[in-house]
């Protein structure tokens, strides 16, 4: 896509990166929205949102369309996944939607490994168009299915009335900060180097902007954006902290595990995709078995114990990647994770729900989805972050490799190329051993990452499950009208 729109590496970087941005910030946001104008209609405004985003971003013939485009597409994209977890709050009692938030993760698994295939294969074989336009059919299959099946109740007043109940100024607070605290986090290293203060100037200034947006929340919005109540108790604290680095490590296996195929192992994006396998499709039956066991038995800390133990296991297996393991050693090194990450899928969000009132279930599940997104955006850059340092130290080590130390090391994604097209010889096998080197550093922090979780989840608290299902906003029951005529007789 760079190549035919003549389009710089950091535009190529861009035109992903403003598709998560956008999505993360926005999901709290449009969550706030569907409580005060109904769930359908914001489910409808996100699906038309994505839908334009795709459309636009499919039409462009350069990088700045396609950057609209992705930011478009991204803030339907984020309402979509808010609002499928919010609506599973609003319809199913609490012990079973352990079983229906495992059919989203397998959803999400499958995406997962569809996704860069398909968009491989189109890119090589039809056109980059295409990887927006295979949207559109799924778009109207899903507004289709939802103006059909999906009838839910919700309050009626004026628009102008839920206009008023709309917390203007902590949706502005929490745009502008959470934008300007994830774009330096994102830019940092690639596009500016971290110490310069087009970096630090916009994450300081953005961390007090938080600051005040949590202040606004507590003390002085009649009706926040997000309740601060959620994070009240111990289980639900630990929990989120738990989401954003589940986030974290997702993203970063997800984002560099394919680069080592590419650069290391020398595969193509297709077969890296490939190789992803035993991470991606391990999650879905994880999820799924771990799902139907908290309903059957009413119990989630167990699940998170276990799940983060495997995480934490897992993540470490994957620091005796070398560059000369075979192929069904990295099969089986990356085995374990995938499991552990799949059985945290459910096991969490029960945990936040189970720990929350039963008016502020919707508020959770949508803070769940947020900090998990959350966790996914900053995942890459701490990446990054660990990436170019030790990419740099290594090479300085190799004579050959350290005039080029300070470029090579600024871009993970973009050094893939240069080794793929340099001949067999030394200076390429020093490249690939310290660009093995590099990622076994993000391996090592990730599994600190995995094991601070796995201690904090020692603090979480076993909270009943059974507990009637209380919301606003639920399932509307057709009764037929006999059954309506002797109710009012009686």
């Amino acid at each position: 896509m760079a190549k035919v729109l003549g389009g710089s590496a950091i535009e190529a970087f861009w035109s992903g990166t403003s598709f998560l941005l956008t999505s993360t910030v926005f999901q709290p946001v449009i969550g706030s929205f569907s409580h005060i104008f109904g769930r359908k209609p914001l489910i409808y405004v996100s699906l038309a949102l994505f839908l334009a985003g795709a459309v636009v971003s499919a039409l462009a013939n350069n990088f700045t369309v396609i950057l609209i485009g992705r930011s478009i597409q991204g803030v339907g994209g984020g309402g979509i996944i808010a609002l499928t977890e919010i609506v599973i709050t609003d319809m199913v009692p609490l012990r079973e939607r352990g079983v229906w938030f495992s059919l989203i993760s397998a959803m999400w698994s499958i995406g997962t490994v569809a996704g860069p295939l398909l968009g491989g294969g189109f890119a090589q074989s039809v056109s980059w168009r295409w990887i927006f336009w295979i949207n559109l059919p799924f778009i109207g299959i899903g507004g289709v299915m939802i103006t059909l099946f999906l009838q839910l109740n919700y309050k009626a007043s004026s628009f102008m009335a839920k206009l008023r109940r709309v917390d203007w100024i902590g949706m502005v607070l929490f745009l502008g900060s959470t934008t300007g605290f994830l774009i330096p986090l994102t830019w940092g290293g690639v596009q500016y180097d971290w110490d310069s203060w087009r970096t630090l100037v916009p994450l300081l200034v953005s961390a007090a902007g938080l600051v005040a947006f949590i202040l606004h929340q507590e003390f002085v919005a009649p009706e926040p954006l997000i309740r601060t109540s959620v994070f009240k108790n111990t289980t639900a604290a630990v929990t989120y902290v738990e989401t954003v680095i589940h986030g974290i490590l997702l993203w970063s296996i997800l984002y560099y595990l394919p680069l080592y195929y590419e650069a290391v192992k020398g595969f193509g994006p297709i077969l890296a995709g490939v190789a992803l396998f035993p991470q991606t499709f391990t999650v879905a039956p994880a999820a799924g078995i771990t799902g139907a066991l908290i309903a059957k038995s009413g119990k989630y800390r167990e699940a998170l114990w276990i799940g983060w133990f495997l995480t934490t296991f897992g993540t470490g297996l994957l620091i005796y990647l070398k560059t000369d393991t075979s192929t069904p050693a990295w099969i089986f090194l990356n085995l374990v994770g995938g499991v552990g990450t799949g059985m945290l899928f459910p096991a969490m969000a029960i945990a936040t729900q189970a720990s929350a009132t039963s008016k502020d279930q919707a508020y959770a599940t949508n803070i769940f989805s947020f900090l998990r997104a959350f966790g996914q955006t900053i995942g890459v850059a701490i990446g990054g972050v660990i990436f170019q340092n030790q990419m740099k130290r290594k090479m300085l080590t190799y004579p050959l490799l350290a005039p080029m130390a300070g470029e090579y090391s600024k871009d993970a994604a973009g050094l893939v190329q240069i080794i793929k097209s340099m001949p067999n010889g030394e200076m390429k096998d020093q490249l690939r051993a310290s660009y093995t080197d590099a990622l076994r550093y993000i391996w090592i922090v990730m599994t600190v990452f995995a094991a601070v979780a796995l201690f904090a989840s020692i603090f979480t608290k076993a909270y009943p499950l059974d507990r009637a299902l209380e919301t606003e906003q639920g399932f509307k029951e057709k009764r037929r009208s006999k059954d309506v005529e002797q109710e009012l007789s009686s």
